[in-house]
């Protein structure tokens, strides 16, 4: 897919997303993700898999147009694809991690259920 996205250099302070062109927004059509410096670009690459309510089609485009941007503001990416982001976040978690979770979280139940007891919280006092 062919990128839309053109850089937009304005001197001064922008007071409004509606003062943007639609061609500094990784999504264009409904000026999702702007991307109009480094920092909004390393969001976009970061939120990208959180991305709701676009088509695989307006995913591609938008990919395009960040990897364009980052380029742009040379922003290091190691994607390559917009398939190489999951439709999930990723929480850097291994699965041998979360599988010694839950038998933790297993063990923790069997036990409270044996015991009959919940470990109490400490209340807040008000001041």
């Amino acid at each position: 897919m062919r990128a839309t996205w053109k850089p937009h250099e304005k001197h001064g302070e922008l007071t409004k997303r509606s003062d943007l062109p639609s061609s500094v927004f990784a999504i264009p059509k409904k000026r999702k993700e702007p991307l109009t410096d480094a920092k909004h670009v390393r969001n976009a690459i970061a939120r990208f898999d959180q991305m709701t309510g676009v088509t695989a089609d307006e995913r591609e485009l938008a990919f395009a147009n960040i990897k364009k941007a980052a380029k742009h503001y040379g922003v290091d990416m190691t994607e390559k694809s917009a398939g190489d982001f999951t439709t999930r976040p990723k929480t850097g978690r291994t699965a041998a991690d979360r599988k010694k979770s839950a038998k933790k979280a297993a063990a923790t139940r069997k036990r409270r259920a044996a015991t009959g007891s919940r470990k109490k919280k400490a209340s807040k006092k008000k001041r």
